[in-house]
């Protein structure tokens, strides 16, 4: 190779050289710091895209999976305030069961019924305050709807229950109490068959087992034979019971069901999750290693070019 002032090749095979290593040192640099071997379009268009695509699938899913959990929290409060009514109707049941020892003492019935009244508002008490975010699936009967003034705006909801827009519906239990009992009305006593005539939101002021009196309280009318009376009562209560358990019955299902999905939910976004790394996400112990190779043949490109630089310095030897 020739010797030249104008034109030194070994000083620009090496600048080329270094040029290319300190190119490839400043991307390691950048996907180590960052965690990335994608940051942008710009270093692999194709896989930038994909992974924009789903990390779109991704705050979907995230949206789906919190909404299965407000509809199991809706699920999970409606069930919790059932279970409480039945506790509250077996203390019906063993009230009404004493009114066949009371009969003829109308000051004995006069403290049943009130205790029976008590019992009533408990119950529908219970059903109000089941309430998430205006929405209660016990506190509306079959004819009573919305329930302006108590927060109450819907007796039903709907959740998105996958990634492609599939939608469940929770629906009001009125029409499945009513299927059991036989009875309307717009509150759940009402449905139950324990008070006729209540108006939503307002608290019970009788029941259907005894009515009050002056001397205290005394059969219902409907119970025209006292001897019959107390198994008739006990009969309401019975379909009482019987009418929540189905609609705990059908809750438990429900939140089997909405466990399931969130569960799978949460796989389905660790999946998506998992796939956009794949395309995006730098190996870390490959880049370290890979650092620390670049650094090398930094160091040793920039000793290559002083020692290119220094050749034109040899010509002046020759001049001597």
């Amino acid at each position: 190779m020739s010797l030249s002032i104008n034109t030194n090749q070994s000083s620009m095979v090496a600048l080329e050289t270094l040029s290319a290593t300190q190119s490839e040192l400043s991307a390691t640099e950048n996907a180590v710091s960052t965690g990335k071997k994608v940051a942008n379009a710009s270093d692999n268009p194709a896989a930038f895209g994909i992974s924009s695509q789903i990390g779109g699938d991704i705050a979907g899913q995230n949206a789906v999976n919190d909404g299965l959990s407000y509809a199991a929290q809706i699920v999970s409060s409606t069930n919790s305030a059932a279970n409480s009514i039945i506790e509250v109707l077996k203390n019906v049941q063993n009230a009404v069961t004493t009114v066949g020892d009371n009969q003829g003492n109308a000051t004995s019935l006069g403290q049943l019924d009130k205790e029976l009244t008590g019992f009533m508002k408990q119950i529908d008490t219970i059903a109000r305050n089941a309430t998430i975010r205006g929405v209660n699936l016990l506190s509306g009967g079959t004819s009573g709807g919305t329930q302006d003034g108590l927060g109450i705006t819907s007796n039903s909801m709907s959740y998105v229950s996958g990634l492609q827009g599939d939608t469940e519906i929770l629906t009001s239990y009125g029409s499945l109490i009513s299927q059991t009992t036989g009875a309307q009305g717009a509150t759940l006593t009402d449905v139950l068959g324990l008070t006729t005539g209540s108006s939503a939101g307002v608290n019970p002021t009788s029941n259907v087992f005894l009515t009050a009196s002056a001397t205290g309280a005394s059969l219902g009318s409907s119970y025209a034979d006292p001897k019959t009376a107390t198994s008739q009562m006990v009969i309401i209560v019975q379909k009482a019971i019987e009418a929540m358990t189905n609609v705990t019955s059908d809750l438990g299902s429900n939140q089997k069901t909405l466990d399931a999905m969130s569960s799978y939910g949460q796989k389905v976004s660790d999946s998506l999750t998992a796939a956009s790394g794949a395309l995006t996400d730098a190996d870390m112990s490959a880049e370290s290693a890979k650092l620390t190779s670049l650094q090398t043949k930094q160091s040793l490109g920039i000793k290559a070019l002083s020692i290119a630089n220094g050749q034109s310095q040899n010509i002046l030897s020759l001049f001597q």
